[in-house]
């Protein structure tokens, strides 16, 4: 059930004002605990201390941030309900500033039958009035975790690029054993690039080998995927087994490299 919303007015005349009847716990402010992730509830007691019934109605300055149950009803005479103020999640700025307020409105009804539908207009010169601000409070150690997360991402920036940090702790090991790992990890990349510039290079000077020892024939179906080696019988060896091999060495050391 939502609340009621009202807007302060200014008049041009002052009236006096009837003393509140009810006793409202807490008086002054309703607190809400963050974070507010998710909805985050207040409660607020309404005490009638006279020999009559009491109506009441409540109402708040930002009627879509907040629901109340109930916001209005009757109290009987010498009895007390429990009013809960529900606030929705929303994105909490600490350096926003809250001007959220409830005000509890009351009166006693007429003798008979209780219209509230009309009670209210009928007798807006009976009524009194409390006012109650909001006070967002997040927890402490959330507000800790917040002021110093900048200077956390410093310090592991630094961490990154210099020395391991000496141990002082649990933490301090793990983040040294870290960094030792990535270093390890980075010189076994270095070298694995440095032996497949090699492989590069051996396989371009074998291609010159090879293209060096083709010798040139008058036949026209000469086919550019074979070429003549020099060797026992001087047979000739077709370039796919050179390339096959070549490639079955380069996977041969990188497989090796990643199984150590």
């Amino acid at each position: 059930m939502l609340s009621i919303h009202y807007k302060p007015k200014s008049h041009g005349f002052t009236m006096s004002k009837r003393d509140q009847v009810l006793e409202i716990v807490p008086p002054n402010e309703l607190s809400f605990q963050g974070p507010f992730t998710s909805a985050v509830s207040s409660f607020m007691k309404l005490k009638n201390p006279s020999d009559k019934k009491v109506c009441f109605k409540i109402k708040t300055t930002a009627p879509k941030r907040y629901c109340v149950k109930p916001n209005s009803g009757v109290i009987d005479p010498r009895s007390e309900v429990q009013i809960a103020v529900s606030l929705q999640p929303f994105e909490y700025d600490p350096t926003e500033k809250n001007k959220h307020k409830f005000m509890v409105q009351s009166l006693f009804p007429p003798e008979g039958e209780i219209n509230q539908d009309t009670l209210w207009k009928e007798m807006e010169h009976d009524l009194m009035d409390s006012k109650l601000k909001c006070v967002f409070v997040m927890p402490p150690g959330l507000e800790i975790n917040n002021a110093e997360e900048p200077k956390y991402e410093n310090t592991r920036n630094v961490v990154n690029q210099a020395s391991p940090p000496k141990s002082g702790g649990e933490g301090d090991k793990g983040m040294t054993e870290a960094v030792t790992e990535i270093k390890k990890l980075n010189d076994q990349l270095s070298q694995l690039r440095q032996e497949n510039i090699a492989l590069k290079e051996e396989t371009l000077r074998l291609k010159r080998i090879a293209a060096a020892s083709e010798k040139p024939t008058d036949s026209p179906s000469y086919s550019s995927t074979t070429v003549s080696a020099v060797g026992p019988g001087n047979e000739n060896f077709p370039t796919w087994y050179i390339y096959a091999a070549l490639i079955i060495l380069v996977l041969g050391v990188m497989l090796g490299k990643f199984f150590l």
